[in-house]
């Protein structure tokens, strides 16, 4: 047989039904810049830039599928009042050239009760520590309820313009709590073994594909490793992501790892800037999060490409385009990735440091990423997500704080 030929990332590539024009995703960082679940002048603002700077596709991040599966009570849901917005969003994101995918999902544990005026759900009742609030444990008929939400949230996906949707199946948010044994402690069809496990993940990717055909592409972000003691793991994320393919549901997989719940500095490697996080928090959370708050926000060093040798074993599991995440931060990172047989990448904090990187790697594939790891942008994501490193009145025009100007 003859060697593989490498792609390059910077040609135009398919991802199922969509030609983007290079293999470069810009991923989900949830931005902060929605507003009473609705787009914002600054949040189009936020995605035309890495339009600009060059990605094959930016991902607006979080979208969520129920009132109750929100983070925080400004993030955008699927309603009516909210698709003029996203279908200006997606206007002009492909007014420069890329194309647009909608994160949708449901927080489930990781969400906030208090700012959602609903209790948050999980598989079985669940103390979230950020919250000082308990989950209660989901009803069957919360779990058709929310099938037919991210089915309905991907129609409109389609309505308002998007390529793609990225349904959120990591972080032990909803979808991914069911795959954690440790978090799963039910005794019905959707507990206990790994098959029943992942019964309601996989009714919710079907029920995306059912809903939307071939019109977009289906991305489903999958968690291999929650980096907690009993969770969900590789030897378990290797069967779910060959299910996930063999029900003919999915376009691509992007590989994630850690727990927003129980460990979310996991995913991201680099410093735990506990300082920073305790003083935008409120009381008491803010006490608790200098007293313990490292034995929740731990560091863990950085290094580039961090997630590949996990991803290795799963890119090598299934036929599917897989997409690589987590420190990917310049043109031999990029290469590397094709090189290993994976068909994209997807950038955050290097693009949050530097929305114009890629047009500047294009040029000289020298260019290095300037982001640093420090973490301090993940602080900033309720007020406006940014490098802190960066003057942010220059680099994009707006002095975000409040989000300014609704998009309609």
């Amino acid at each position: 047989m003859g060697q593989r030929s490498v792609p390059d990332v910077f040609a135009p590539a398919r991802l199922g039904p969509v030609e983007l024009r290079n293999r470069i995703i810009k991923s989900a960082t949830y931005e902060g810049l929605s507003h009473r679940g609705l787009v914002t002048e600054d949040l189009l603002d936020f995605h035309v830039g890495y339009a600009k700077g060059g990605v094959g596709m930016t991902t607006v991040a979080y979208c969520a599928v129920a009132p109750e599966g929100r983070t925080h009570r400004d993030q955008i849901l699927w309603t009516e009042d909210a698709l003029p917005g996203l279908r200006r969003l997606t206007d002009a994101v492909h007014a420069h050239g890329a194309a647009a995918s909608a994160q949708i999902g449901h927080a489930g544990p990781v969400a906030n009760p208090k700012a959602n005026g609903r209790p948050a759900l999980a598989p079985s009742r669940q103390f979230h520590a950020t919250t000082l609030s308990f989950a209660r444990e989901a009803a069957v008929a919360d779990l058709q309820r929310i099938v037919t939400a991210h089915a309905e949230a991907a129609r409109r996906a389609v309505e308002t313009g998007f390529d793609a949707v990225e349904v959120h199946l990591g972080h032990n948010y909803l979808a991914s709590s069911f795959l954690s044994p440790r978090i799963n402690r039910r005794a019905d069809r959707y507990g206990g073994s790994l098959e029943n496990r992942a019964r309601f993940p996989r009714e919710i990717m079907r029920a995306v594909r059912d809903a939307v055909g071939d019109r977009i592409a289906i991305i489903a972000k999958l968690n291999m490793d929650d980096g907690v003691p009993g969770g969900f793991w590789l030897d378990e994320a290797i069967p779910v992501a060959r299910w996930l393919e063999s029900d003919g549901s999915l376009d691509a997989l992007e590989m994630t790892a850690g727990s927003s719940l129980l460990n979310p500095m996991y995913l991201f490697k680099g410093d735990a800037p506990l300082a920073d996080f305790a003083a935008v928090m409120p009381q008491p959370v803010k006490l608790g999060v200098r007293l313990v708050g490292g034995r929740m926000l731990r560091a863990y060093p950085y290094e580039d490409l961090y997630l590949l040798e996990d991803a290795r074993q799963i890119r090598s599991a299934v036929d599917l385009p897989v997409i690589l995440l987590g420190g990917v931060t310049g043109r031999s990172t990029m290469d590397r990735a094709m090189a290993e047989g994976f068909e994209f990448v997807a950038m955050g904090r290097a693009l949050l440091r530097e929305p114009d990187l890629l047009d500047r790697i294009r040029a000289d594939a020298a260019t290095p990423s300037l982001c640093i790891h420090c973490n301090k942008c993940m602080v900033t994501s309720y007020t406006g997500t940014r490098c802190v490193l960066v003057d942010r009145t220059t680099t994009r025009g707006e002095n975000w704080g409040t989000p300014r100007g609704y998009v309609r």
